[in-house]
């Protein structure tokens, strides 16, 4: 079990290190262009806030990008709510698939290993990416607030990432049950779900009808604005996330031990 949760590491060791500097990079590059926006972005706040249906989506109506809470919530925290929603898609998708995909379960499970560690241990493997990456990536916005010596309040700065990991995690689990009904790799169905799910919470911001509904979409509870805005975890979507997660991983453990696999 070990041994393969080793390979899955070392496998996308590439992935997880290109994921997290672009991410990681793009952020911390935004942070560090703040300071030389920042007088005209004081003066364009009150316009931004007022443009209707655009504002709504990106939350910019809540906070004042003119600061840097409000500009890391509103740039910032779309890039790497985005960017990690995508690497936690990918690396999850096709985790269980390419074993039959490169027909290599025909080898795997000659071994001494019953299937469900076999599923535990690359569910590890996945969580422990999605995981790492969000740590870099905090390293990187760390360095870029503390170049900028600007204040940044603390509880809602890892309130919001501890969201993210949460939100990313439920997509990865949910991938990750798609990865076990699938004997092809299917990375497009996986970045298909990602960029619906991200495209739902923006129009049900935005759509007063659909405001109720938005729980729908993971990003609900784990979107930037909102919580710099409440410092305060939704407990209820929290909660909805996690379950979702668990339901994901067990569907995955269930379907792929009793499943026919091809050689």
């Amino acid at each position: 079990m070990l041994t393969i949760y080793k390979h899955e590491m070392r496998t996308s060791i590439k992935s997880l290190l290109i994921w997290s500097l672009c991410v990681g990079g793009m952020g911390m590059a935004c942070i560090l262009l703040f300071s030389s926006m920042q007088e005209s972005m004081e003066g364009m706040a009150e316009n931004f806030a007022s443009m209707g249906a655009f504002s709504d989506a990106f939350g910019m109506n809540q906070l004042n990008i003119g600061t840097l809470q409000g500009f890391y919530a509103a740039e910032v925290g779309n890039i790497h709510a985005l960017g990690g929603a995508m690497f936690a898609a990918i690396i999850s998708t096709n985790m269980l698939s390419k074993e039959e995909d490169g027909h290599t379960s025909e080898f795997l499970f000659t071994l001494s290993l019953q299937r469900g560690k076999v599923v535990l241990a690359k569910w590890a493997a996945v969580f422990s990416h999605v995981a790492l990456m969000n740590l870099i990536c905090i390293a990187f916005y760390a360095i870029g607030i503390a170049v900028l010596a600007e204040e940044m309040p603390l509880k809602e700065f890892f309130i919001y990432h501890g969201m993210q990991l949460l939100m990313q995690l439920e997509i990865a689990g949910i991938c990750f049950a798609i990865s076990a009904f699938q004997r092809k790799n299917k990375l497009g169905l996986g970045l298909g779900l990602v960029l619906v799910l991200y495209a739902y919470d923006l129009i049900a911001r935005v759509i007063p009808d659909l405001s109720d509904y938005k729980l729908a979409s993971p990003f609900s509870y784990a979107n930037a604005s909102d919580l710099f805005q409440t410092g305060e975890v939704f407990a209820g979507a929290a909660v909805l996330g996690a379950g979702i997660l668990i339901l994901g991983v067990c569907t995955a453990y269930i379907v792929y031990v009793r499943k026919d696999l091809a050689s």
